[in-house]
């Protein structure tokens, strides 16, 4: 995806691109290419000399529409060419050749590799008086960054003059939340600027917004350049290893405390109050800042974010040290993690609530995001929901790209057990497309980890166990304990839907067992009903006892009524007999007051296999119903499967008599996804890329969807779908 995305979706030059690449490119450990030369130069090549056989008249139209769009686009061609009564005749031969089209708004290119080939294939003098005529007809302070743009463009050298005043077009580019724009500025005035200690500072700048605007490979190449802790830390968070991210974080923390940031910098040193700390500047949501010009406490909101990713959360008590040594309360989640690893619940409790209460609309998109890490923690599914879809509409807003898939990240928590996989899955893999195109493999990673947990949901064997097998491979090469906890849960999760208990209670206990890196203090928690169930099952009650105590004692500190319905689940199935009962009944009265209707369906299904071990027929036979048509709903075949087999097991009929049903009622959530697109024209590899899958797991998806379906062609699918409406 970033491959297509940086070659400008031409799959010619993509394929050029990857053979070039080196073998720590392909694997994600340097940032690829990023000027064009570097990444297509065949491509490149081919599309100067077709600019080079056109008249030189024809030529220089295209230069000057080329300036005007690339790499910045300023909107002031038809200006110039009015300014000095250029001749547009001469475009002409490049329609003639289909190079090159008038438009409305000026001249449009047959594609963004002759759009650079006109721009490249000019004299330098040429290029540098297409700059200073555009420079000249832009005007008033709308058109201020842009003005100063060609300006520097057109400069023949470095020159401290021209850098300050792009420096500060950047800075008002940055404020209006045009990072690509910000980015340009201070790129070209670190290129003209004299002072080292200023060009890595600019440098900087150009890398955070690079990052901000998505372009993950470029921010990485400027943030070489430069020797910033804390932009390092960032990147490293979403791109490389989560330990060092936490390391450099702490100590880019250090060092903006003690240095002063410049007067142009948004990013300014925010005062140590406990609110506003984290909102110290909108500019900072994702980019973390650079050398003396972060704001500190952001810093240390990421530290805790790199803890949160590697599992090590016990690494929060070092930031709340470098938080105290710098007189700063500890924002975000920080302190409430920090807490929770203490074994005081009462004060997490109370620290996390403050953090999820800053979940109001339009806030800065770290403090909501924090907001919904908060509200998950604290068993708040629908705040939690509330605050990050917050969070990614706030990065979108301020032009954050980077920030809005890392929002759905979290996201994805707050749907696993609602009853809309289906939605959700569709919500991660967008997230999962972004993250990848944008080079937030960390966050890819996570979003796999998500999504299967959402097959698991859907009884989708082979799909969870591709997402999770990728998600481990990624998450135990870069120290994320996170997604490496969430796939094995997933796993974990399939297994015990399907009735394997024996196995689901293994990868379970592996779970518990594996320190940072590899598993994850929350996720443990998060899964130990299913750890109850499944121990149960197997005989290891002790075990089983011992992973609840931890787990109500939570409960009961956070209050969650889903918490406490899981927590009363459990306790009913660590209860012999009918004294069990009564447990199970606290369990759905407890239900009826939270939002993970997934969950209730399976406390129904747990409780009905209860009442009919007991011969409590009536009872059963409504609470088996009730969780069936639940799973059916939520797309759960394999856990619908395991009522059907109570149902059986009681002599009850497992369905009721239904009208005439779908073709496509027998497909899962991604077979029907699949089946769609295949049915729309796209190839097996066109759907892979954009699934995020290989085209051989979508070879099988489509085999199985004709076997379902009981057609043997595309063609048939096509008329099937069509009938189905």
């Amino acid at each position: 995806m970033r491959v297509l995305r940086l070659v400008y979706g031409d799959p010619r030059a993509a394929v050029e691109l990857v053979g070039r690449l080196t073998e720590r490119q392909a694997a994600g450990l340097d940032p690829l290419p990023a000027e064009p030369a570097d990444l297509a130069p065949e491509t490149l090549r081919a599309h100067r000399g077709e600019v080079r056989a056109l008249p030189e008249d024809t030529r220089l139209v295209l230069l000057l529409a080329a300036a005007d769009q690339y790499p910045v686009a300023t909107h002031a061609f038809l200006r110039a060419v009015a300014a000095v009564r250029l001749d547009t005749r001469p475009l002409e031969a490049a329609e003639a050749a289909g190079i090159a089209y008038a438009t409305a708004g000026g001249v449009g290119f047959r594609d963004a590799w002759t759009r650079i080939a006109a721009y490249e294939t000019a004299a330098p003098a040429d290029r540098r008086d297409a700059h200073r005529l555009l420079a000249r007809v832009l005007h008033g302070p709308a058109e201020t960054p842009r003005r100063a743009w060609h300006r520097g463009a057109a400069a023949l050298g470095p020159s401290a003059r021209l850098a300050a005043e792009l420096s500060a077009a950047a800075a008002r580019a940055r404020a209006a939340g045009d990072p690509a724009l910000s980015g340009a500025l201070a790129e070209r005035a670190a290129a003209l600027c004299t002072d080292p200690r200023e060009r890595s500072r600019l440098l900087a700048l150009a890398a955070a917004d690079a990052w901000h605007s998505g372009d993950g490979d470029r921010s990485r190449t400027l943030a070489a350049r430069t020797d910033a802790d804390a932009l390092t830390g960032v990147l490293a968070l979403r791109t490389g290893h989560a330990g060092e991210a936490f390391d450099a974080l702490l100590a880019g923390a250090a060092q903006a405390a003690g240095t002063r940031p410049a007067p142009d910098d948004p990013r300014r040193l925010a005062p140590a109050a406990s609110s506003s700390t984290l909102s110290a500047s909108s500019a900072s949501s994702a980019s973390g800042g650079t050398q003396g010009s972060a704001c500190p406490a952001h810093l240390l909101t990421r530290a805790a974010e790199a803890a949160v990713y590697t599992g090590d959360l016990r690494r929060c008590r070092e930031a709340m040290l470098v938080a105290g040594q710098l007189g700063i309360d500890p924002p975000g989640v920080l302190g409430g993690i920090a807490a929770a690893v203490d074994g005081r619940y009462e004060d997490a409790r109370d620290l996390l609530e403050a953090t999820a209460g800053r979940c109001g609309p339009g806030g800065d998109p770290t403090v909501l995001l924090h907001a919904g890490i908060a509200s998950l923690m604290l068993g708040d599914h629908t705040r939690a929901a509330t605050a990050t879809v917050r969070a990614a509409a706030a990065a979108r807003a301020r032009g954050v790209t980077a920030a809005v898939s890392q929002a759905m990240e979290f996201r994805a928590y707050a749907d696993f057990w609602t009853g809309r996989p289906r939605a959700a899955e569709a919500a991660a893999l967008d997230a999962l497309r972004q993250a990848y195109a944008t080079g937030q493999d960390n966050g890819a990673c996570h979003l796999q980890a998500a999504l299967a947990m959402f097959a698991a949901l859907t009884g989708e064997e082979d799909l969870c166990r591709e997402r999770a097998a990728a998600a481990r491979s990624h998450a135990l090469a870069h120290d994320l304990g996170l997604p490496a906890a969430l796939a094995q849960w997933a796993l974990a999760f399939l297994d015990l839907g399907s009735g394997r208990f024996d196995a689901a209670a293994a990868r379970l206990r592996a779970l518990a067992a594996s320190g940072p890196g590899h598993g994850h203090r929350a996720i443990r928690h998060l899964a130990t009903p299913h750890y109850v169930e499944a121990a149960v099952r197997t005989g290891e009650t002790r075990v089983a006892r011992a992973a609840h105590a931890g787990y109500d004692r939570w409960a009961r500190a956070v209050g969650s009524a889903d918490d406490l319905a899981l927590s009363a689940r459990c306790r009913a199935l660590l209860t012999p007999g009918a004294d069990a009962l009564e447990h199970y009944r606290t369990a759905l009265d407890l239900h009826a007051g939270g939002t993970r209707a997934f969950e209730r369906a399976r406390t129904e299904l747990l409780f009905g296999s209860a009442l009919r071990r007991l011969r409590r027929r009536t009872e059963a036979r409504d609470r088996l119903h009730s969780a069936l048509a639940a799973f059916e709903s939520f797309d759960a075949p394999h856990c619908a499967a395991g009522a059907r087999a109570e149902l059986r097991a009681l002599g009850a009929p497992a369905t009721p008599a239904r009208g005439r049903r779908r073709p496509t009622a027998d497909l899962t959530a991604q077979q029907l996804l699949v089946a769609r697109m295949a049915a729309d024209g796209a190839t097996n590899r066109e759907i892979a890329t954009r699934l995020a899958l290989s085209p051989r797991t979508i070879d099988h998806h489509l085999r199985g969807v004709f076997t379902r379906l009981g057609i043997r062609s595309r063609i048939e699918l096509v008329r099937l779908l069509a009938d189905d409406g």
